[in-house]
């Protein structure tokens, strides 16, 4: 790509995060008109992916990126094929439709501009993760959409119920993203490389190592949790609880299809084993068998919906690691299906709600007639869902059923459990899209009309392009879902799929699901209730499983405080020396790193050794010392002799420093112990004295042994050298050791001043706390006694 092509691919990728600086500015200033405006942000980040279809159509895999810290091999790069490039167009397109869709649904709100603020850092950062090429910057995106959801499940923040969501799902997204990350440093370690572009042409590496199967463990544990894969699906629905314009979004084309993109990433070079063809398929079916029995049971048409995306995350997952022909066309044509309807049912959801009050199915009928132009987009969606002509879910389905037809006996079973589940699926679309908008007129709690125009104009967008899709199939496949395919594949493939049925096998399949869906829809009541029953003799399922988990990690949490911060300084003093020891002794036994006993030097003289015995004596003093003020006299001695020990042995300097340092020392403490009111003397019992001199001489000796090391290793005198050329061409003193301090190691000497200053003020706070405590008067005294 050329530089401006590359520049104006970031700056698509950039747009969504400045969307979210200027949203509020530009709320301020235009009011109810800055949705339009604040639409050409993703508008443009749209058609600056349009602009690459027919490269991408041709072959093309786009990179370009910058260094962003190279000395650790990481670039801020991006990677644009066949799947990447359909994620972005879905993200930006349906994420335009959103914001205009967030502008009617929010208006009025006084946190509007906050949220819109929120949608467009959830853009970014989900666009982040799908044209990413460094693993580690997909890593950092992935993140980012845990958080961004966060704050936009508990947008309100006053309902338990939306808090507790928003915590579920950041648990639950963020701890897989942990295991992701061990995935993608395994990853690299194997490969040797940091890029998705570069990993692509690693051919067999990754299925060949014997790590294969701890990465595709813990990149199954990302993609599971972000997917809301069974047993993690519980999360979802209860994503609910943030605004409709977040669910709509949340399951359409952001987030919850992230683990989806990353496992059709890696199936080139992941898939194609035995642990991926079995594990992805089997819980994938089980995640679309859940799903749906799930929603059977619900009335909230939000829920309903919901529970039918966890489904559909499942048969995408299904769909991935089978390793059939064709498996590929159809788990990317039913991806770009599902987000086209699933949006615009959602948006006709919310549009539901707001214009009458509630989501409830069984308290809602007759809409058509007050709310023509949602009736005409929630059938669209309907249609598309249940896998009918002629919108492109007719096209998903038939590519998923000629997938698995010709299959072995495994995929056969996966048949007949899709077959089961897009029946379900097509009872519970038309129960969202068709069922509140006919019958007879039911009572609401608001005056039901048509919703504004910002909220139709989003489902409406979405039903047209989920018909001109399959009304213009062959571009459709050629430009889109063909080289999208291809990338999830690994090889080129053609898709030819269009709404002219034919006769075979696929078509008696699709017939078959819509006789079994009409019965589901038929009994949808009764089927309701049966669920219901069969839930509660089930019992707790994971969503509770969960609650319980995070009171046992409260309760744990609790107990190990207790135990390891008791609110004693003496433990956490004893506790920090006994690690000191531990770490010196035991480092230094393991290793094999104990030092030979050294000789004392030729120029060891009488006047040393009186040094020496003075610091003996000295040290006598300080453990004999009958009260703190005593000890802390008589310890100075040690450090004055060690200051005439540097002096004698020709470092002045050096002794002129510990002088004043041990100085100052025995003078502020001194004048601390005066003033403060503490226990003269040490009353600890014998054992109490025993254990804590015992660490002291560990510690002591561990030191003694560290430095007697370090003294018999050669010594390396490049520092020397590189201080005595440089101090005066550089820094222009003859001084080292001051050209040291003050100039190379200039911001760690000032980091020695602030914590000497802290320590000072410390010291005159307690002094004059002490001074300012009042005196007990007599009758005080008294009547403490008393």
């Amino acid at each position: 790509m050329t530089a401006s092509e590359t520049a104006l691919v970031f700056l698509a990728l950039c747009l969504p995060f400045l969307g979210a600086v200027f949203s509020p500015i530009l709320y301020r200033i235009f009011h109810s008109n800055a949705p339009w405006l604040l639409a050409l942000v993703p508008l443009f980040s749209l058609v600056q992916f349009v602009r690459l279809i027919p490269q991408v159509a041709d072959g093309a895999v786009l990179t370009g990126g910058y260094d962003w810290i190279p000395s650790l091999g990481l670039r801020f790069s991006f990677l644009l094929d066949g799947l990447s490039l359909t994620f972005a167009i879905l993200i930006t397109g349906i994420g335009t439709m959103i914001v205009l869709y967030s502008g009617g649904y929010m208006k009025g709100h006084p946190q509007q501009a906050r949220f819109v603020s929120f949608m467009f850092m959830f853009m970014g950062a989900m666009l982040g993760v799908v044209v990413s090429d460094g693993l580690l910057m997909l890593f950092v995106f992935w993140e980012l959409t845990s958080i961004t959801s966060f704050l936009l499940i508990g947008f309100d923040n006053e309902k338990e119920a939306s808090r507790r969501a928003a915590l579920q799902a950041l648990v639950v997204t963020g701890g897989g993203g942990l295991l992701l990350l061990a995935g993608v440093l395994l990853i690299q370690h194997i490969t040797g490389v940091a890029s998705l572009s570069e990993l692509l042409q690693s051919g067999n590496v990754l299925r060949e190592s014997p790590l294969y199967l701890a990465a595709f463990i813990l990149v199954l544990g990302g993609a599971f949790t972000k997917s809301a894969q069974f047993p993690f699906h519980f999360w979802l629905p209860n994503a609910m609880e943030a605004p409709t314009p977040v669910s709509a979004y949340l399951h359409s084309a952001t987030m919850v299809k992230a683990g989806v993109y990353l496992l059709m990433r890696l199936n080139p070079v992941m898939g194609d084993t035995a642990a991926w063809t079995t594990v992805l398929p089997v819980f994938g079916a089980a995640t679309l068998i859940v799903g749906t029995l799930l929603a059977i049971r619900q009335t909230d048409l939000k829920l309903m919906l919901a529970y039918t995306t966890v489904s559909s995350l499942g048969l995408m997952v299904m769909m991935t690691g089978m390793d059939i022909p064709h498996a590929a066309e159809g788990a990317v044509l039913y991806l770009i299906a599902h987000s086209l309807f699933k949006g615009g049912l959602f948006m006709v959801a919310g549009l539901i709600d707001h214009e009458t009050g509630t989501r409830d199915l069984t308290k809602l009928g007759g809409l058509a007639k007050v709310m023509p132009i949602t009736f005409a987009a929630g059938l669209a969606g309907a249609i598309s869902m249940g896998g009918l002509p002629p919108f492109v879910g007719f096209l998903a389905k038939e590519g998923i059923y000629e997938a698995l037809a010709a299959g072995s006996l495994f995929a056969t079973i996966i048949l007949l459990i899709a077959i089961f589940g897009n029946a379900l699926m097509f009872a519970i679309g038309f129960g969202v899209g068709l069922k509140p908008f006919i019958g007879a007129k039911t009572e609401t709690p608001k005056h039901a009309h048509e919703g504004p125009v910002l909220m139709w104009l989003g489902p409406v967008v979405l039903g047209a392009t989920a018909l001109l899709a399959a009304l213009f199939s062959h571009y459709f496949n050629t430009h889109i879902s063909g080289p999208m395919a291809s990338a999830v594949a690994g090889e080129a493939v053609e898709i030819h799929l269009s709404l002219i049925p034919h006769i075979g096998v696929p078509l008696a399949l699709s017939v078959l699901t819509v006789a079994l869906a009409l019965v589901v829809y038929w009994q949808l009541a009764r089927g309701r209730a049966a669920m219901a029953g069969l839930l509660v003799r089930l019992g707790p399922g994971p969503d509770s499983w969960f609650d319980s988990f995070m009171r046992g990690i409260v309760r744990f949490s609790f107990r190990v405080t207790q135990t390891i911060q008791p609110g004693r300084l003496e433990f956490y003093i004893t506790a920090t020396f006994c690690v000191i020891a531990a770490v010196l002794l035991v480092s230094l036994v393991s290793f094999g790193e104990l030092p030979q006993w050294p000789g004392f030097p030729d120029s060891f003289r009488l006047g040393h050794w009186v040094i020496l015995g003075l610091a003996v004596v000295g040290l006598a003093a300080v453990i004999t010392a009958h009260n703190r003020l005593t000890a802390i006299v008589t310890l100075g001695i040690q450090g004055f002799c060690v200051a005439v020990l540097f002096l004698l042995l020709g470092a002045p300097d050096l002794s002129f420093t510990q002088f004043m340092v041990e100085t100052l020392s025995v003078v502020i403490l001194t004048l601390v112990m005066t003033r403060l009111n503490l226990v003269p003397s040490d009353h600890r019992a014998i054992g109490q004295k025993l254990f804590d001199g015992s660490i002291a001489v560990l510690c002591g000796l561990g030191f003694a042994l560290l430095l007697m090391r370090a003294t018999q290793v050669p010594f390396d005198d490049a520092l020397t050298v590189f201080f005595n050329t440089y101090s005066k061409a550089i820094a222009h003193g003859h001084n080292v050791v001051n050209v040291i301090i003050v100039d190379f190691r200039g911001t760690d000497t000032l980091g020695e001043i602030a914590v000497v200053m802290i320590t000072g003020l410390a010291i005159l706070a307690l002094i004059r706390l002490r001074a300012a405590k009042p005196k007990a008067t007599p009758a005080a005294k008294e009547e403490q006694a008393q």
